[in-house]
């Protein structure tokens, strides 16, 4: 990639006064990583900054520096209006990481309605979606936004620290499935090896993102693989979580991460797709394919949602009901 957008972004930075940090709501862990690595280079030049997520970040990523610094709401009294009632006018920098659509940063009216000294600058490896962005640095092809955090680092010459590379690596481990997924790729590998070198530390990382697995999970997960079914007709798999499963196991939703990812290994199938009920009528979908000639982002695109070829997800409103065909959305 060239490396003219990330010295615009490094200079952009470097004049801020205010820096707000941004990820998705739903966070997962390249999300919360590219921004953890961009706060500790914000923290050695010197910056005021704040971290914003819509959803508190799982506690599998606190190991993370900056993981427990995140601000869940921007406003005191958990109001819909957050950047408003905090002060959003007062950053002059917004940074927006791994986001797909700017909906999900759930400040889309503050950052659309943005007065003139405020910029915005986007870091994200989904395809485009939202023209908002004053610098836009996205690589679709790239397996994880912690990938261009890297490409940032390295373009501008700036030390990867133990902690960003910490950040990095988690970020490629967790979207490539520890390198099991379709999107991995050499770079994706060479650029964790070499963060093993600036000191990241791999065990803790399995440790606390794959190898975490308490006893409800782990049932919640054979709930999961017997509630499988396979359409022939369409070679899909189709699973589900109901809210009354993660009642019963107590689990909260977004302990279910990695399941989409490791039922992708089914043989005999296309596409697979796992649902989940977030609440009484409300219903989010994960997509997964490992086979060449299948694009599941073009269902999740028919459904409202998005992501890439091979891993795409969607919220939609419905309850799920299982029938003598198989499950269905009603």
């Amino acid at each position: 990639m060239d490396k003219l957008p990330f010295n615009e972004a490094d200079r952009i930075i470097r004049q801020a006064s205010k820096i707000l940090l941004v990820t998705h709501n739903n966070p997962d862990g390249d999300g919360i990583s590219s921004v953890c690595a961009m706060a500790e280079y914000l923290k050695t030049i010197g910056k005021d900054f704040s971290l914003f997520c819509h959803n508190e970040i799982p506690r599998q990523f606190h190991f993370l520096f900056f993981a427990r610094d995140f601000s869940y709401r921007l406003g005191s009294d958990n109001s819909e209006n957050p950047g408003f009632r905090m002060g959003f006018a007062l950053y002059d920098l917004i940074l927006v990481f791994d986001c797909g659509s700017l909906k999900r940063t759930m400040l889309e009216a503050e950052i659309r309605g943005r007065h003139g000294g405020q910029k915005v600058i986007e870091f994200d490896h989904h395809p485009k979606v939202d023209d908002y962005a004053d610098l836009e640095i996205r690589n679709d092809g790239a397996a994880a936004t912690a990938e261009l955090i890297y490409g940032f680092f390295t373009a501008n010459k700036i030390r990867i620290a133990k902690p960003m590379a910490d950040a990095i690596l988690t970020g490629i481990l967790t979207d490539t499935g520890n390198f099991l997924y379709p999107s991995t790729s050499d770079k994706s590998v060479k650029i964790a090896s070499e963060m093993l070198i600036y000191g990241a530390n791999l065990p803790k990382i399995i440790e606390n993102t794959w190898k975490n697995k308490s006893m409800e999970i782990m049932k919640l997960w054979g709930r999961v693989m017997s509630n499988l079914k396979i359409n022939r007709r369409h070679e899909i798999a189709v699973t589900v979580v109901r809210e009354n499963d993660l009642k019963e196991f107590s689990v909260n939703d977004d302990e279910l991460e990695g399941i989409a990812g490791f039922l992708s290994n089914l043989k005999g199938v296309k596409a697979v797709l796992f649902l989940r009920e977030k609440d009484p009528h409300t219903l989010k979908g994960s997509l997964r394919s490992s086979d060449k000639q299948t694009d599941v982002s073009k269902l999740a695109k028919l459904l409202g949602g998005g992501g890439h070829p091979k891993a795409s997800g969607f919220t939609i409103e419905g309850k799920i009901v299982e029938t003598e065909e198989g499950w269905r959305v009603i």
